[in-house]
């Protein structure tokens, strides 16, 4: 307990100074924006460094909690579950975007003079040809090469490869023991590297938010500040609304799960990266009470599948380009846009600017006005902070959904991480239950 303690009080030093370095980047980004620019390359490396971990991090993570924990029929259990829960809970993202587009009306009364430069990149937008085809999802999720894929940190390619890398362990057996011992390793190595790169992490954020505010400028967030506060307003309802009402069926509590998610959350809304949060945020679902296997499985493809956040702001946001260009779309062309977002927001992880890239192609698609799009773009990081933190939330609900599915949370786990009296009272009987026990089976490599 002593120890745990020691690590809770080192996350909470982190977590201080990443909101310290917050706080500072703003105010150097306001105070001196010519010199804040050039602070980028300081979020650029932290990303960097963070980018090295997720490929190893993931592989042996999964490979581990697959061949030592589950077999091809409980693998394919697992699968179909958490494209079921992704799918229900990112058309509810979209429902909810429209809603609070048609609600509110963000585009009326709009008012932004636009530049040419802003115009000129949305063009180019334009030009980016994207295959959206459920069959070129299918056959992009197999990698022609792990190291290429690694290299380009294509997370669902990277699982794919581990699935069939662990279950072909399960299958040489004892053989592999060797192999199995290596990677365990691996993660226990993989998770100390994320520590000590999570040292540089008020760097990054420093860098990244000063050039935000440097680039754009304070004034920024008044000249938007409806449209801004529309899109934070909508992602934080979502989080009320969907995301915890999830928590409350399940049986999980959601104070406790945001509580212990806010360093991996704070990471993620203060670069707009998913991946500067990611090892973190599995690290950190590991201790609160989900099997390996079901962390290194479900988030990975949820940042394919399960974007809550960039679903609804980009059902918000086609109403918004629709509302500034005075254009009143039917509730049968909202359905059909909704019904494409749900298919084109799929499986473009690696296209830069994705969000923005979907919308212009969605808006030509329903022969809608690209302009709005420029507009947004001035805003993009800033909105993006919010996006990318929903998505992380979400994904990270989403594994304690898919683990609570199957009967293996680990309820004593979360009550001795979040040293918590009242939950080891409320879920006692989970505990005496011996759910938890369902996890603790010998490592099939070993039969």
């Amino acid at each position: 307990m002593a120890q745990t303690g020691k690590k809770t009080g080192a996350a909470s030093k982190l977590t201080f100074f990443i909101f310290l370095a917050l706080v500072l980047g703003i105010i150097f980004g306001w105070l001196a924006p010519s010199i804040a620019v050039k602070m980028q390359p300081l979020a650029d490396m932290f990303l960097r460094m963070v980018k090295m971990i997720i490929a190893p991090l993931i592989f042996a993570t999964l490979v581990v909690g697959i061949a030592g924990h589950g077999d091809i029929k409980h693998l394919g259990k697992i699968g179909l579950k958490t494209i079921i829960y992704f799918e229900i809970v990112t058309t509810l993202a979209l429902i909810l975007g429209l809603v609070m587009a048609n609600v509110f009306k963000p585009g009326i009364g709009f008012n932004i003079d636009l530049n040419s430069v802003s115009m000129a990149a949305v063009e180019k937008m334009q030009n980016v040809q994207i295959d959206h085809s459920f069959s070129h999802l299918l056959v992009d999720m197999v990698p022609t090469s792990v190291f290429k894929s690694m290299a380009e940190g294509n997370l669902l390619q990277i699982v794919v490869f581990a699935v069939f890398f662990a279950l072909a362990i399960c299958a040489v057996g004892q053989k592999a023991r060797p192999v199995l011992d290596f990677l365990q390793s691996t993660c226990e190595i993989m998770f100390k590297f994320t520590e000590y790169v999570m040292y540089f992490a008020p760097i990054g954020v420093f860098g990244a938010i000063s050039a935000t505010i440097g680039q754009n400028g304070i004034g920024i967030l008044a000249n938007y500040a409806k449209l801004i506060g529309i899109t934070y307003f909508s992602l934080i309802l979502f989080v009320i609304i969907v995301l915890a009402i999830v928590c409350r069926i399940i049986k999980i509590p959601f104070r406790a799960l945001i509580k212990a998610l806010k360093e991996p959350a704070l990471l993620a809304f203060t670069t707009a990266s998913s991946e500067a949060a990611l090892p973190k945020a599995m690290e950190v679902m590991e201790k609160f009470g989900v099997p390996k296997n079901i962390v290194s499985f479900v988030m990975p493809t949820g940042y394919t599948f399960n974007l809550d956040g960039s679903t609804l702001y980009l059902a918000l946001t086609a109403l918004f380009c629709a509302q500034i260009a005075g254009i009143n779309i039917s509730i049968e062309q909202q359905i059909l846009i909704m019904l494409t977002l749900m298919l084109t927001s799929k499986g473009i992880a690696g296209v830069p600017r994705v969000s923005l890239v979907v919308l212009t192609g969605t808006l030509s698609g329903f022969n809608l006005p690209v302009v709005g799009v420029a507009i947004l773009l001035g805003i993009d990081q800033i909105l993006d902070m919010g996006r990318t933190t929903v998505n992380l939330i979400g994904n990270c609900v989403a594994t304690t959904v898919v683990a609570r599915w199957e009967g293996i949370f680990d309820y004593e786990k979360m009550a001795k991480y979040t040293n918590s009296k009242k939950i080891i009272k409320n879920n006692l009987p989970n505990i005496i239950s011996g759910e938890v026990s369902k996890d603790t089976k010998p490592p099939l490599v070993l039969k």
